[in-house]
């Protein structure tokens, strides 16, 4: 991995230094005068890219302690101050596996190994940072868990969890081929997705596209050019059986199978689809799978009590210098959860939310979109957090929003 690049997603680590440990100060005063610190008491602290603090560590490591004894005794010691258990959510650490292995093998390094402790009600992981050996450093057992958790905290807050129901669950190796960046794991009906939420907008423009132009005209063999080159073809669901094979028929954009006229269900978007894989669609959501069309009126499951309003700030928001800012404020309180929820009889936490928009006229718009979308209950839900890994509480759900003046993700 560049170091280039993971100096870029692991900023701000810290790491404090207690004097008192070090036979030589003078010494240690010279090293630090190098670096920005500030000192309460007998220790520095010190803030830096990941290759700045390695850098200090290394420098450090060179110094003679007060206590060198290498004996059980101090071993056992080190143990006493190892850091604290981390937890982590389960999807975010499958997802930082197998997209940035080699970023989390080089945070850890060949001294420094971490026992998983999967809980038992939640999809949360403690992690344990343990030395390989006696003679690794306690300092930097530290300094590997302090940058694992500002590298999960980058990759977590911008990782986006999503149910594709319109991919077929035999094209996601291929599909993982091209977008590297998502972890495409298939499911019953379609595939969960997760990554960058950019990632994924363009994934599902991919799909579109594809289901588009093969609507005008491309054959099969076209439209199973990489990345879709070499999928087996067959129906692999009793629900798409009798979705006939033939090159000039129209393909279904939800199984990717020809469409016979006796199973065919053509939308006011003219955009078609088997009629069976239609209605699992629907059952999701009733919007085409292609152009997102709303037939019927879209209801979510956010709790029915809560609150939204407004307030108009003076300041402006980047890009939009000329305009002033729209605060939206969003209230759920706690409550218990109904059928429509996970866990129906079961308490949840409520969640107090706050976005921005441009005063602008195309701001205005969105306000009295989120407005309808909020009367519909689709801005939250109820389920698991994908921050905190928390379940039973409030969360966004697919409707995106901008919650910092100062970039943060964006309406």
């Amino acid at each position: 991995m560049d170091q280039a690049v993971l100096d870029q997603l692991i900023t701000g680590v810290t790491i404090k230094i207690d004097e008192a440990v070090y036979t030589d100060r003078s010494q240690l005063v010279d090293i630090l005068k190098d670096y920005q610190s500030t000192k309460t008491g007998s220790s520095y602290k010190v803030t830096g890219s990941y290759q700045v603090i390695e850098d200090l560590f290394m420098k450090l490591c060179t110094m003679r302690h007060r206590d060198s004894r290498n004996n059980r005794a101090t071993m056992h010691e080190c143990l006493s101050n190892l850091p604290k258990a981390t937890h982590v959510v389960a999807p975010v650490m499958e997802y930082i596996k197998k997209r940035h292995s080699e970023e989390l093998n080089r945070i850890k390094g060949d001294h420094v190994h971490t026992e998983e402790q999967p809980s038992a009600k939640t999809e949360n992981i403690t992690l344990i940072f343990k030395p390989r050996n006696s003679h690794v450093e306690v300092a930097h057992v530290h300094l590997v868990r302090e940058r694992f958790v500002t590298f999960y905290q980058k990759i977590a807050s911008n990782l986006h969890v999503k149910n594709v129901s319109y991919i077929n669950p035999h094209h996601c190796k291929d599909l993982q081929k091209t977008f590297l960046e998502l972890l495409i794991e298939p499911q019953q009906f379609g595939a969960r997705v997760s990554g960058p939420y950019e990632h994924i907008v363009s994934l599902e423009d991919f799909l579109r596209q594809n289901s588009s132009s093969s609507r005008h005209g491309q054959t099969r063999s076209r439209m199973h050019e990489a990345p879709m080159d070499g999928v087996n073809n067959q129906s692999h669901s009793s629900s798409t059986a009798n979705c006939e094979r033939s090159d000039e028929e129209e393909l279904c954009a939800i199984c990717m199978e020809g469409i016979s006229k006796a199973v065919k269900q053509t939308l006011g978007c003219t955009h078609s689809f088997c009629r069976d894989c239609l209605k699992r669609a629907f059952d999701y959501k009733p919007v085409c799978p292609i152009c997102g069309v709303l037939y019927g009126t879209l209801k979510g499951t956010q709790p029915e009590e809560g609150t939204m309003s407004w307030t108009n700030q003076p300041s402006s928001l980047p890009g939009y210098e000329s305009y002033g800012t729209i605060t939206v404020h969003y209230f759920i309180p706690s409550g218990i959860q109904k059928e429509e929820h996970p866990n129906p009889g079961q308490r949840y936490d409520g969640t107090s939310r706050i976005a921005y928009l441009p005063d602008s006229p195309e701001g205005r718009r969105v306000r009295e979109l989120l407005r309808q979308a909020f009367a519909r209950r689709l801005i939250f839900t109820v389920g698991q957090s994908s921050t905190s890994g928390r379940n039973n509480v409030v969360t966004w759900n697919d409707i995106h929003h901008k919650t910092s003046t100062n970039g943060g993700p964006t309406w």
